[in-house]
């Protein structure tokens, strides 16, 4: 099994929840690259550290989401270099980064990245025999949407 580049995200109310979860699957998560947004790095570290009694080198963090972290990881997924996203989000808090939560969430979608929202979608994810063996999802053929020819505006003055 290749290690997986896993996406950690989680809104402020519903860290404690992904702290629980990553604590409960520390196992899991040692052996593959989580690639978490601000505050949201630094917990997980502690946390599996906590339960796995031992210093851990797998995690990275980028910007906090309303410093552009979202968008970072957004970006990873478009170049291919994440595998899966655990995004718990706040369903009913407004984040001062919603359009950026929304983008995220629709260029997973665009990627068909698998994407776990809660802590039972992600028990199913990281449950999923695909996990364990090299798994590529299928891709929609942009071309067509990417060759277009735009026309310029001509110079009106």
């Amino acid at each position: 099994m290749r290690m997986k580049n896993i996406a950690l995200i989680a809104h402020d109310n519903c860290k404690a929840d992904l702290m629980d979860w990553a604590g409960w699957n520390a196992e899991f998560l040692a052996v593959h690259n989580l690639i978490c947004t601000g505050t949201t790095g630094r917990l997980v570290k502690e946390r599996l550290e906590i339960e796995l009694k031992r210093a851990v080198d797998n995690v990275f963090a980028v910007k906090s989401g309303p410093l552009g972290g979202d968008l970072q990881i957004g970006a990873m997924i478009c170049e291919d270099k994440i595998d899966l996203m655990i995004f718990f989000w706040d369903p009913l808090t407004q984040q001062p980064h919603d359009s950026d939560v929304k983008a995220l969430l629709r260029i997973s979608s665009v990627y068909n990245l698998p994407v776990a929202q809660n802590r039972s979608s992600a028990d199913f994810l990281i449950s999923s025999k695909l996990l364990k063996r090299d798994y590529f999802p299928e891709r929609k053929n942009f071309d067509s949407y990417t060759g277009r020819v735009i026309p310029c505006v001509k110079d009106v003055g």
